[in-house]
């Protein structure tokens, strides 16, 4: 077995790469990968160079492991500034650093993904080879962002320290209508979500979901002026995702995107890009030129959970962050990133804090799913 990596994921073919990795979770398929690459959405001057990890077993590609040389920590949604600057301060450099992640996409699952192999024997493998490279190069650390529970615990064994965060998901507990779905709630809550609902579509707003055959380049026209336009708004920059990344997915994945478009008076105002798994569905980019009240929350949230209970998937991941979820019927659920850091001072001072956050976060979500809207079924 030997580990090989390449600093552009065309240099693996899809046939290659998608038959080890599989096509079902989205975000780890050759074509949303090479999107993001062929775009320049990352590459170039992002901070995100391709550095892939393979693993062959004679000529066979048996594991496929996403990987990048990071120059900053934007776009991972697990926060480390506060790692860098320590480092600063003690005249010690924290970037580069390597980071196996689906870049500016905080949904979990799968980041080794094997073929014919234990996962705990691809894990082995791929370790041994990144921190080889950490000693070579003199890298800080090697990050893994939103890995599967099972993968996290191979890569705890392995000797990365786990860092547990907090995400709002909605479970499909078998419901056969957004109706029955809201009867599970307390009469208070029940009432303010139809209430939110209800002033939206009194502003002449009407909505549509768009799959398939239905994401025309007019359609992507528009996504993507909104996408800019609330990019810019919230942080004064334009998006890190280009117009060509948009028209590659809807080119090569239509099948597992579901876009929720939003009119007001038959003009086009607004849409949420989500993906879709076979048993989930991930939010992941939302646009708006107009602001309407409770808007977000219906082409984000609502359209979303109604889109699971009509087609029958099991979860929907809408992005990260955000407590507001939790009355809307979103569970608190922890999430994990794992961390290598090849400083032996400063990964005991990590690993200290790690301890003491993760029981605060612990804490913390089991706290607040007194909130949660449900009725007392007890």
């Amino acid at each position: 077995m030997n580990v090989r990596f390449i600093d552009r994921i065309s240099d693996c073919s899809a046939a290659a790469w998608n038959l080890v990795a599989g096509i079902d979770y989205p975000f780890l398929r050759h074509e949303f990968l090479d999107a993001l690459e062929t775009s320049g959405s990352v590459g170039g001057e992002s901070g995100w160079q391709p550095f892939h990890a393979l693993l062959f077993d004679q000529d066979m590609l048996v594991a496929v492991m996403p990987l990048y040389l990071k120059s900053h920590s934007y776009g991972e949604y697990v926060f480390d500034w506060s790692w860098a600057d320590a480092y600063q301060r003690n005249g010690l450099p924290y970037y580069p650093k390597l980071v196996t992640a689906i870049p500016f996409t905080p949904a979990t699952g799968n980041r080794i993904a094997t073929n014919n192999l234990e996962a705990a024997t691809a894990c082995d493998y791929f370790c041994k080879a990144i921190t080889q490279q950490l000693k070579q190069k003199n890298f800080s650390g090697w990050h893994v962002l939103f890995p599967e529970q099972e993968e996290s615990l191979h890569l705890e064994k392995a000797g990365l320290l786990d860092r547990i965060g907090v995400q709002y998901h909605w479970f499909n507990q078998g419901y056969q209508s957004f109706d029955h779905f809201l009867n599970t709630f307390k009469s208070r809550q029940r009432k303010n979500l139809r209430k939110e609902r209800r002033r939206v579509y009194e502003q002449n707003v009407s909505l549509s979901i768009l799959t398939g055959d239905q994401l025309t380049p007019d359609i992507w026209q528009h996504f993507y002026r909104f996408y800019q336009a609330t990019y810019a708004k919230r942080s004064g920059h334009g998006g890190y995702l280009t117009r060509e990344f948009f028209q590659l997915i809807g080119k090569h994945m239509a099948s597992q995107i579901v876009m929720v478009m939003a009119y007001q008076d038959d003009i086009p105002i607004a849409a949420a890009l989500n993906f879709q798994s076979s048993n989930t569905l991930y939010g992941r980019y939302w646009g708006a030129i107009r602001e309407i009240d409770g808007l977000h929350f219906e082409t984000c949230y609502y359209q979303g959970i109604e889109y699971c209970i009509a087609n029958g998937l099991q979860r929907f991941d809408p992005g990260a962050q955000g407590e507001h979820k939790i009355q809307r019927g979103f569970t608190p659920v922890n999430t994990h990133s794992m961390h290598w850091i090849a400083h032996e001072g400063f990964r005991k001072a990590i690993g200290r804090f790690l301890e003491e956050e993760s029981s605060q976060v612990s804490r913390y979500t089991e706290h607040s799913k007194q909130f949660l809207p449900f009725k007392n079924t007890d």
